[in-house]
């Protein structure tokens, strides 16, 4: 089956179109550099032909609150009535666990806002909620960095490999629409801070605790960035990625 992957020449989209290629699906990767433009719309007609499956991983690239809802809101706009012109019947979308704990974060209100977009389009769809990816800490770290302090939260942090959530992806993809959403995370929970510590241990800065330290725009409660009911475990460790 014709599986077209929107952001697919990125960080998940790459490892998803090696996972369709590799079980024997037509992959298609979908993005700017490929010639489809999902906030234009160039290219998206030709890109959707014949497809059955569209799965979008792609993210803005400036987390400023105007620009990030500006980006999901045009972008999943157009992306849903090419599909709905194309006949695609299951359309995929990544998000974050906790999106909808984090209203006052304006990257998580456009995150709500396509979520939004899609529940109420008429093709048959499937969320994925991801935690935050190992990939990522680094950024995470710097976006908290004050000077030389890197001020943390002591709530719960559950990160993922990358590899990991290619994989939930992928597999839901594949299966029947779930018209609803799924929750995937790391094999291990941490204290954010102490998570931190340990990441940053090489490095020259230092990490505080602070029970008020924002996580992009958003103080956190405990449960904030972890799945509060059932969820799809990833299989990688930190210990063991970061080693890699």
């Amino acid at each position: 089956m014709k599986i077209v992957v929107i952001g697919g020449t990125g960080l998940i989209g790459s490892k998803l179109v090696r996972r369709f290629e590799a079980h024997g699906h037509e992959a298609v990767a979908a993005s700017p550099n490929t010639g489809v433009n999902t906030l234009t719309g160039e290219g998206l007609a030709e890109a959707l032909t014949g497809a059955s499956v569209v799965v979008d991983v792609s993210n803005s690239p400036s987390f400023e609150a105007a620009a990030v809802m500006e980006f999901f809101e045009t972008s999943t706009s157009n992306l849903l009535a090419a599909e709905a012109a194309a006949g695609v019947g299951h359309h995929v979308a990544l998000s974050v666990v906790g999106t909808d704990r984090l209203p006052e974060s304006g990257y998580f209100q456009a995150k709500i806002a396509q979520e939004q977009l899609i529940e109420k389009s008429s093709i048959p769809y499937s969320l994925v909620h991801a935690t935050q990816f190992f990939e990522f800490v680094k950024a995470i770290a710097d976006s908290a960095t004050d000077g030389t302090t890197v001020r943390m939260a002591p709530v719960l942090f559950q990160p993922m490999a990358g590899d990991d959530v290619a994989d939930e992806v992928a597999r839901v993809a594949i299966g029947k629409p779930l018209n609803g959403r799924v929750d995937t995370a790391g094999p291990e929970q941490y204290r954010m801070d102490d998570f931190f510590r340990q990441a940053l241990a090489d490095d020259q800065r230092e990490v505080v605790t602070d029970e008020h330290a924002q996580y992009f725009g958003a103080e956190l409660t405990e449960t904030s960035l972890v799945p509060e009911g059932e969820a799809t475990l990833g299989r990688i460790r930190y210990e063991d990625w970061s080693k890699q």
